[in-house]
């Protein structure tokens, strides 16, 4: 706090001031959300349009998570942590606006409204979960955010891949999703060591998510 002529200014951080209201924040999150919107109908589309069950990764639970962490990597900028939540949060309630919005305007409807409240319900979860580990991932200044973030979304490909092998016995859906399971601690990582730990962090994190997103959601569709 600084004083001059009598008068007390106080000094407000550029990425505080920024965070609120600001046109930059307003258009992020515009983009966030239409980005959702639209890779929700380009998934609903997907299901058409891929063979066989390689049709079940555009209606994967990795898959949409992903509209969340890519949102909350790209549109957080200025390193805030909000922004990321609700950058995530927008992008998972566009895609599942945009998946159910075809399937009723563009296809033969979408029936009864429980599902789409069941995703909507999730997105509300993971929208902000993915969105912050995004910005953990990308602005962490501690190796173990960084590692905690990214290991988080790999363990999204994990469940989904031990989904298709013990479930649905799809193994090439298994293999691709292992593969990406994989592949993003190898690409995303900075550094050797980072790479390593993020791949042992994402296997007790598939782990979890299987617990707590899957087994749920099969109980939800008996």
């Amino acid at each position: 706090m600084t004083v001059e002529g009598g008068m007390a200014a106080t000094a407000i951080p550029d990425d505080l001031a920024e965070e609120v209201g600001s046109p930059g924040a307003g258009a992020a999150l515009t983009t966030a959300a239409v980005g959702g919107l639209l890779l929700g109908v380009l998934t609903n589309l997907a299901q058409g349009w891929l063979p066989g069950a390689w049709n079940q990764l555009a209606n994967s639970g990795a898959v949409w998570s992903a509209a969340a962490f890519v949102a909350g990597a790209l549109l957080a900028e200025r390193g805030t942590a909000l922004r990321a939540v609700t950058a995530g949060l927008c992008a998972e309630v566009g895609l599942v606006v945009g998946y159910y919005g075809y399937a009723e305007f563009g296809r033969d409807g979408m029936g009864s409204l429980y599902f789409p409240l069941v995703w909507l319900g999730m997105a509300c979860v993971a929208g902000p979960l993915f969105g912050v580990a995004a910005h953990a991932w990308r602005h962490g200044t501690r190796a173990w955010s960084r590692i905690a973030g990214l290991a988080a979304f790999a363990g999204l490909f994990g469940m989904e891949g031990a989904m298709y092998a013990r479930v649905l016995h799809y193994m090439p859906q298994a293999w691709a999703c292992g593969t990406v399971f994989v592949l993003l601690p190898l690409l995303l990582a900075r550094t050797h060591r980072e790479r390593a730990l993020t791949l042992a962090a994402a296997v007790p994190c598939a782990l979890l998510a299987y617990a707590i997103v899957e087994l749920p959601l099969r109980t939800l569709s008996a």
